[in-house]
């Protein structure tokens, strides 16, 4: 390939190379013509040969012996190398390299030049790789084109004073008063620093945004029916800015930004931007509560709209305001359930967490209708969002302990896979305290059993309670539920089922041969069969229950006695408390045994061991070893 190919094709024998290595074969050769080239001292394709080499830069390739080249052609008084030179003082130059300083004069000779083409090829490289030195120098050349009467010079300018500002902030009163006289006055929105200098416009803000409200059509800045709205959203911006903390402010703007709320065509996108811009600024200054509502209503009617990135940023600005404009959102409270069915993940997660956070006392049992629906069917990437959520609005907002039980075990039932490891403690604290309620939820975990045993946190806290409330479930009259006759056979037969099943996990596993254990039926044929399981933890529970058989045959019953009502370890704890340790008593020998109602229950499922799932039969392991060292006189 030869050093003279055009751009076009050296681009397209760099797109045909069918490897990395043939890619900077062909790179290699053009850079070494190019360098070649570049010493030369008559040289007429120094543009073309410096677009090439902008171009490899664009690859990743090294492109820094062009930037001496890059100084020269900027001196050049042709503009066509001028443009190629200025475009790669801002790809390959920045503030940190020397060779920045040399362009200065050249940037400093252009923005005093005839043609405005030339001065703004300077000011958009000073605006972008502009050093603090630089700025200091040519900050007087900046605000004299800031008082041109040529608006696409003032507009260069007055982003090239943005970025001269923020490198140097003593700069910012230099331009104060030419910002002031100006309409491109939008450019100081980035310096909040400085508002209390411009506060005093607002009300000229206000009279040029009603102009550009109420204004007809106008062919130079009309887009889409709307009448300049870059413009438009510059100024709402920047009264955004002026406003914040200052009431006197926001009462000037309160009555444009009602005008503008009201007036503006929301079936465009560009009036949607002007429309969520207002929106942004009505929420973000000290308004009205009527102007704050409409604000909120436009949301609502964002939530409509067939775009699902509108839809989204309507959502993500309620969720900002939820908290402080909670009424006037709960108004939307349909449109926002309704977004819970969108195909849309982003979309779906966020109504999600706006649904959450309008839960309250008066619609919790409606918006827990919906939430659970959704549980069922929601991503799986969803499923755990959503049923933390709904375990703290039912503790947060439950009507009665009944509701508050049946919600929990709803979830188990759908989403128990999904649930955290603290759920099963927390389920077993609320059965507890609940005394009225343990025959109704036995005889509903006992009928969850006999469905479904692949859900874990369920099956837990199912064996738990048939461990500790079995006499219920046998001989107990539950009128709200369905009559169904239970048998000890019957109620083992379930309970050796999730035992064997290949879908029981190692703690599952405890929490049922503990129940079993607790039934004494069909007990020691049971019990026995784990005393050699491989699992360490079974195993050890087996030999122990065989000893309270044998050799403790009279402690049996208060060993396997009901649990006492369990209490919280401080108040205001939720979700994630843990849950008291029972003391373990000890039996010293010739001391007469006390009460069964007197005896910390040795098998306590929530004691001694930390952290959940909670696995039973630890207290009991310590206890039968200091009864055996009490005996024998020995330790094991």
């Amino acid at each position: 390939m030869s050093p003279s190919v055009p751009l076009q094709e050296m681009i397209r024998a760099i797109r045909s190379a069918r490897t990395q290595c043939e890619e900077r074969g062909v790179i290699q050769r053009e850079c070494a013509a190019i360098r070649a080239q570049f010493r030369q001292a008559d040289n007429g394709g120094r543009s073309h040969n410096l677009a090439k080499l902008l171009y490899v830069h664009m690859l990743g390739y090294p492109a820094h012996f062009g930037q001496m080249e890059c100084v020269r052609m900027i001196a050049s008084p042709r503009y066509s190398e001028k443009r190629v030179g200025y475009l790669g003082a801002m790809m390959l130059l920045d503030e940190k390299q020397d060779a920045s300083l040399l362009i200065t004069n050249s940037i400093k000779n252009d923005l005093s030049n005839s043609n405005q083409y030339i001065q703004s090829l300077a000011l958009c490289t000073l605006a972008c790789m502009g050093s603090a030195e630089m700025c200091r120098d040519l900050a007087p050349e900046i605000d004299r084109l800031l008082r041109a009467s040529n608006s696409y010079i003032k507009k260069k300018a007055a982003l090239c004073a943005v970025h001269i500002v923020r490198k140097v902030h003593d700069l910012g009163e230099l331009f104060t008063k030419a910002a002031l006289n100006s309409s491109c006055c939008e450019y100081y929105f980035q310096f909040i620093s400085y508002c209390f200098w411009f506060s005093f416009t607002v009300p000229d803000l206000v009279q040029i945004m009603k102009g550009l409200v109420i204004s007809g059509y106008s062919p130079d800045h009309d887009v889409a029916g709307i009448s300049d709205p870059f413009l438009q959203v510059r100024i709402l911006r920047l009264l955004r800015i002026l406003g914040r903390n200052n009431e006197a402010a926001s009462d000037a703007m309160n009555d444009l930004l009602a005008q503008v709320a009201t007036n503006t065509d929301s079936t465009k996108t560009v009036g949607n931007a002007v429309l969520y811009e207002t929106v942004l600024t009505v929420l973000d200054i000290k308004s009205e509560s009527g102007l704050r509502v409409l604000a909120v209503n436009i949301l609502g009617r964002f939530l409509l709209n067939n775009d699902r990135n509108i839809r989204y940023i309507a959502m993500t600005s309620l969720q900002k305001i939820v908290g402080t404009d909670h009424n006037a959102v709960q108004r939307h409270r349909g449109t926002i359930v309704d977004c819970l069915k969108d195909q849309d993940a982003s979309v779906k997660r966020r109504a999600l967490e706006l649904s959450l956070a309008l839960v309250s006392a008066s619609n919790i049992r409606s918006m827990m209708k919906e939430l659970l629906s959704f549980l069922s069917s929601c991503p799986p990437e969803l499923r755990s969002q959503t049923a933390s959520g709904i375990f703290n609005a039912a503790e947060r907002y439950a009507p009665s302990q009944r509701w508050h039980i049946d919600t929990i075990l709803h979830v188990l039932t759908t989403a128990g896979g999904d649930v955290r490891d603290e759920t099963v403690p927390n389920l077993i604290q609320l059965i507890t305290n609940t005394s009225e309620l343990h025959c109704y939820t036995v005889h509903k975990l006992y009928r969850a059993l006999l469905s479904d045993i692949s859900q874990q946190p369920l099956v837990q806290v199912a064996c738990w309670c048939i461990g500790e409330y079995g006499d219920l479930l046998l001989t107990g009259e539950c009128q709200e539920t369905e009559p169904v006759q239970v048998t000890e056979d019957y109620v083992l037969d379930v309970l050796e089922t999730v035992l064997q099943s290949h879908m029981s996990s190692p703690s599952t596993r405890g929490f049922a041969l503990t129940a079993t254990m607790k039934l004494s039926t069909r007990i020691r044929s049971i019990v026995s069969i784990y005393g050699s399981c491989i699992d360490v933890e079974l195993q050890q529970r087996a030999v122990e229950y065989n000893a309270l058989f044998k050799k403790y045959d009279h402690m049996r019953a208060a060993v396997l006695e009901r649990m006492p009502v369990i209490e919280k370890n401080s108040q205001g704890h939720t979700n994630g408390e843990t849950i008291k340790e029972s003391q373990t008593v000890k039996v010293k020998p010739g001391e007469p045994q006390q009460p069964a109602n007197q005896v910390q229950d040795l098998l306590d499922l929530l004691g001694g061991l930390e952290p959940t799932p909670i696995t039973p039969g630890l207290t009991f392991t310590y206890t039968h070893n200091e009864l055996q060292k009490q005996e024998t006189g020995r330790d094991f």
